[in-house]
């Protein structure tokens, strides 16, 4: 018999499996259909594969988080037989990965060719003949079962830290199965919604609604992303889509290259989810107008504690500037100030949360002990309460830009910089001047320090950061931004001109 209880996630799959096996669960990116049944069926396979390849409870796997249905059987065996999920962008470069890896420390990485660590690419993965599955697993469980439990680490996601070094967010079961039954409660989603997946899965927000849709026994399609915006209008059609997850640097792509084509999906669409980063009011307005009868919800939360806070568009219309009330009872926000003490309505601080979603802590424990005050983790973001319960983002203390939704440190550039030129630099969060992304780098270089041309600099930086993360702006100066105590000013307010 096979002991699931730790995952809320698998129990509902498997039960979906048990209660509905033809029920189509993931639909492939070349359209190929995956039963609830085919699903529980390939993840236990893959549960002997990693077995077979010395993986138990315990063991990290750094696996490559791509639109490749082998990614979701391997992301559910290995939360099967306890192991942790080091979940890495597939968009990343190989030194980043290293990095990473060095960091995490995994015993196998799946997706990703390394050097010095056993590596399998998913095409080497065979799930076929010898790797036969009839509902049960072998009984490597048994003797590890008393270690996993729904407070054990089941994943493990980068984020980028202020200070360039990656911070590794552990997430256990809990959070993550907590995570998808807010969501699910608060947006509505149960097992009739087909959800049209583009968001990448590497990041917090498309992992999640991949979780959620499982936990609904819904059904997802894989989709490559938002930049064929026909094929995303085809699959609309050919799968009756139901909702779908984007952040508002998809919204700006597929207003500035359709227009108001979408909303002749309106119909159909029961809900859109948006988050990642801020939508400008007018935005907001205007998908109210698109989609009268659609459920248009919007969160706001980290990849420490997902979706801790939602609003819906048109239920909150006298209150969009806010980022909306705590999801449900279970996550408590508190704005604190400097000193610990907790805000009054209106009086603003820092925003902390507590809860079931909130991360037990980094990888590193050293990063922990400025990012919990008690049990409320830390956001870095700065805000207030209003007087019937709204909460207001204001500022933010962490220097991190956001590129549509991708996390970017200033200091991770500042030093490939230095490394490659010698060069002291600056660098900023700036509008996006397509007014597609939210915020683009910017880098201020000190003249006098850089010893080489500029362009080469660009070269050197394009072989070393990912597209993403390449500065929008260069600009050469005679002296830094810095403040009156001579650490560099990173924030938006600094003259562009």
């Amino acid at each position: 018999m096979i002991d699931i209880s730790h995952s809320p996630i698998l129990t509902a799959t498997f039960r979906n499996a048990a209660e509905m096996p033809d029920k189509t669960a993931v639909i492939t990116t070349d359209g190929k259909e995956i039963s609830y049944s085919t699903l529980q069926r390939n993840i236990l396979r893959c549960a002997n594969w990693l077995y077979q390849h010395g993986i138990s409870s315990g063991d990290r796997i750094m696996i490559s988080a791509e639109k490749d249905v082998k990614f979701i059987y391997l992301y559910l065996a290995a939360h099967l037989i306890g192991a942790v999920n080091v979940v890495a962008d597939a968009e990343d470069n190989a030194s980043r990965l290293k990095h990473l890896a060095d960091i995490a420390k995994p015993a196998i990485c799946i997706g990703i060719e390394s050097a010095d660590r056993r590596s399998y690419l998913y095409s080497e993965i065979n799930l076929s003949d010898e790797l036969e599955a009839d509902g049960q697993i072998p009984t490597y469980q048994e003797g590890n079962a008393e270690r996993i439990s729904p407070d054990t680490p089941a994943d493990i996601m980068f984020t980028s830290g202020t200070t360039g070094i990656p911070k590794g967010v552990v997430l256990t079961h809990a959070n993550i199965a907590g995570g998808a039954r807010n969501i699910n409660s608060f947006i509505g989603n149960t097992a009739e919604d087909v959800e049209l997946l583009c968001l990448p899965v590497s990041h917090s927000f498309g992992l999640g609604r991949l979780r959620c849709s499982l936990l609904a026994g819904a059904t997802i399609v894989m989709h490559d992303g938002f930049a064929n915006l026909k094929s995303v209008f085809n699959a609309f059609e050919k799968f009756r889509v139901s909702g779908f997850g984007m952040v508002p640097a998809a919204w700006a792509y597929i207003r500035r290259f359709s227009g108001d084509f979408i909303a002749r999906y309106a119909p159909q669409l029961k809900y859109i989810e948006i988050g990642s980063s801020a939508l400008p009011h007018e935005e907001k307005q205007l998908l109210c107008e698109l989609f009268p009868t659609t459920r248009i919800c919007m969160h706001y939360g980290l990849t420490e504690a997902s979706r801790a806070a939602f609003m819906e568009l048109h239920e909150d219309k006298e209150h969009l500037d806010s980022v909306g009330k705590s999801v449900n009872g279970k996550v408590d926000i508190r704005i604190l100030g400097k000193d610990g003490r907790e805000a009054t309505r209106g009086e603003m601080g820092e925003i902390c949360i507590k809860g079931d979603i909130v991360t037990p802590g980094y990888l590193d424990s050293a990063q922990n002990k400025e990012a919990f005050v008690g049990d409320y983790f830390r956001s870095g973001d700065v805000g207030y309460i209003d007087e019937v319960g709204y909460l207001y983002l204001t500022d933010r203390i962490k220097e991190i830009i956001n590129v549509g939704g991708k996390k970017v440190s200033p200091i991770e550039i500042e030093e490939e910089v230095r490394k490659i030129s010698g060069a002291e630099s600056v660098c900023i969060a700036a509008p996006d001047p397509d007014g597609i992304l939210g915020e683009v780098p910017c880098l201020f270089i000190l003249k006098d320090s850089l010893r080489m041309d500029l362009e080469e600099l660009k070269v050197g930086l394009m072989k070393r950061l990912e597209n993403y993360k390449l500065p929008r702006f260069f600009k050469i100066v005679d002296s830094l931004p810095l403040s009156s105590n001579g650490k560099k000013k990173r924030r938006a307010d600094i003259n562009l001109n």
